[in-house]
C-alpha cells in the first residue's frame, strides 16, 4: 500500500526514516505559520482590510493540499507552503508600493497558477530544468546549502543588519544567541555520530533548553482554527487586462519558477535522485505538484505556494518517498489545532539546523571541473549570489547569464565553447536580461 500510495520502496527505505524525516521538515519550515500572518498585517488596517487570523490558516491549508499532492502525485519528500521573498512582494511592492488591493495580488496569483500548470503540461518547465549544464546544477545545490545556512544564523540572531558593512556578527552575550550554540554542538555531535533522526532530537533537545533560559515561550496546548471566508475566492477582474496585472503576473512567474527549479534540483541533487546529467526523475510531476499548489493557495487566499528548501532538512535525515511529504502535510494539519504547541519552537532551534544541513548540500561542489573557467566561473556566480542576493532564483538567472555571456565572447576565439550553448540557454539568458532591465 506505501508503495503504491507514495512510491515507498520496501527494500531501500525504512517507514522510521521517513516519518522522522517529515517531523523535521516540519519543524523547520513551521516558522512560515507565524511570519506569513505577520507580512500581511501591514494590510490590517484602512477600507479594505485582509484579515491575519485568517491568512494563518490560509497558509496552513495552502501548505496541507500543496504538499499532499507532492505525496500522493509526485511521491517526492518535498514540503510545500507559501514562500518566503514571494510573500513580501505581494504585500510590499503590489500593494503597498503599486497601491493595488490584495484582491488584485491574488488574482495574479491565481493567474500564474494557471499559467504554471500549462507550462508543465506543454513540458516547458522540464525542459528548462534540462537545459541547465550539470556544474551549474551541482552549483544550485550547493548555493542552496549555503542560503539555507544563512536563513538559519539570520533567524537564530547570530548574524544582524549593519549600517555599515550590511550585515555583521551579532551579539554572542544574548539567551538567544547562546541557545543556538548550544543547539549547533547537540546537533552537530548526533550528525557525528550518525545518531538516526539527530537533526529532529536536535530541535526538541535546543527547543527543551530554551525554556528555562525564556527562549522557548509556551502559550498553551489547542487553539481553533480562524475562518478563511473572508478571503476566499476573493478576487478581482476588474484589472485583469491591464499592463500592471501583465508585470505583476510575470515577476510572479519568474520567481516561483526558479525558485522551485533551484529547490527541486539542488535538493534532488543531496538526495541522490537525479541521473548522471543531473536531470530530476520525476520533475514533470514535482512541477505539476507545485502549479497546482499555486492555484489551489490563491483560491484559499495564500500567497505564492511553492517547493520548500527546507525539504532538505528532511532529505538529510533519509527521506526520500512521498510517505515523507505525507508526514509534513498531517503535522501542518494538527497545527491548525495545536498551533501554540509549535510555534513555540523558537528559531535558535531550528537555526542550527539549517546550518547543519547547509553544510551536507555543498558538498556538490566537488563535482565541479574547477579547472573549466567557462563552467567554474558561472558555477561560483550562482553558488554565491544565492546568499548574498536573499534569493534563489536571482543565483540561477545570473548564473545562466554568466554561463551564456562568457562561453559566447569565449566562441569568438575557441569554437568548441559556443557549441555547448543549447538554444534554451540563449533564450532564458535574453530573457534574464529583458528582465532585469525592464523589471
Amino acid at each position: 500500500m506505501l508503495q503504491k500510495l507514495f512510491g515507498f520502496d520496501p527494500m531501500t527505505m525504512k517507514v522510521r526514516t521517513e516519518v522522522l524525516a517529515g517531523i523535521t521538515t516540519f519543524l523547520t519550515m513551521a516558522y512560515i505559520l507565524a511570519v506569513n500572518p505577520g507580512i500581511f498585517s501591514v494590510l490590517g488596517g484602512g477600507d479594505n482590510p485582509m484579515p491575519t487570523d485568517a491568512v494563518f490558516t490560509a497558509t496552513a491549508l495552502a501548505a496541507i493540499i500543496g504538499t499532499l499532492v507532492m505525496s500522493f502525485y509526485a511521491k517526492k519528500p518535498f514540503g510545500l507552503a507559501p514562500g518566503m521573498g514571494l510573500n513580501a512582494f505581494f504585500v510590499y511592492n503590489v500593494c503597498l508600493g503599486m497601491g493595488y488591493t490584495w484582491q488584485f495580488a491574488l488574482t495574479a496569483i491565481l493567474l500564474e497558477g494557471l499559467i504554471f500548470i500549462l507550462l508543465t503540461v506543454t513540458n516547458v518547465r522540464e525542459a528548462i530544468v534540462k537545459s541547465i549544464p550539470v556544474n551549474l546544477k551541482n552549483a544550485i545545490g550547493a548555493g542552496i546549502g549555503l542560503f539555507i545556512a544563512f536563513i538559519g544564523l539570520q533567524k537564530a540572531d547570530i548574524l544582524v543588519s549593519d549600517s555599515n558593512t550590511i550585515i555583521a556578527l551579532g551579539d554572542l552575550n544574548t539567551t538567544t544567541a547562546t541557545l543556538t550554540i548550544i543547539g549547533f554542538i547537540i546537533t552537530g555531535v548526533l550528525v557525528i555520530l550518525k545518531v538516526r533522526g539527530g537533526l529532529l532530537i536536535g530541535i526538541l533537545a535546543t527547543t527543551f533548553i530554551g525554556i528555562p533560559m525564556g527562549v522557548t515561550h509556551y502559550n498553551g496546548l489547542v487553539s481553533h482554527a480562524p475562518s478563511i471566508e473572508p478571503i476566499f475566492c476573493e478576487f478581482e477582474w476588474s484589472n485583469l487586462l491591464t499592463m500592471d496585472m501583465l508585470i505583476v503576473v510575470f515577476t510572479f512567474l519568474f520567481f516561483d519558477i526558479f525558485d522551485t527549479i533551484g529547490t527541486v534540483v539542488g535538493v534532488s541533487v543531496k538526495a541522490k535522485m537525479v541521473d548522471k546529467d543531473g536531470n530530476v526523475d520525476g520533475v514533470s510531476k514535482i512541477l505539476m505538484a507545485d502549479a497546482v499548489a499555486t492555484t489551489a493557495g490563491a483560491c484559499l487566499g495564500a500567497s505564492t505556494t511553492t517547493t520548500y528548501v527546507e525539504s532538505a532538512t528532511g532529505v538529510a535525515e533519509g527521506g526520500r518517498s512521498g510517505l515523507t511529504s505525507f508526514v509534513v502535510a498531517a503535522c501542518f494539519a494538527l497545527s491548525l489545532i495545536f498551533s501554540p504547541l509549535f510555534l513555540a519552537i523558537p528559531n535558535a532551534a531550528t537555526g542550527p539546523v539549517l546550518v547543519i544541513v547547509g553544510v551536507m548540500m555543498v558538498a556538490p561542489l566537488k563535482n565541479i571541473d574547477w579547472d573549466d573557467f567557462s563552467e567554474a566561473i558561472p558555477a561560483f556566480i550562482t553558488a554565491l549570489l544565492m546568499p548574498l542576493s536573499y534569493s534563489i532564483s536571482d543565483g540561477i538567472m545570473l548564473g545562466i547569464i554568466s554561463y551564456v555571456a562568457l562561453n559566447a565572447i569565449s566562441g569568438i576565439f575557441k569554437k568548441d565553447y559556443i557549441r555547448k550553448i543549447s538554444v534554451t540557454m540563449w533564450i532564458l539568458a535574453i530573457l534574464f536580461i529583458l528582465r532585469y532591465i525592464f523589471i
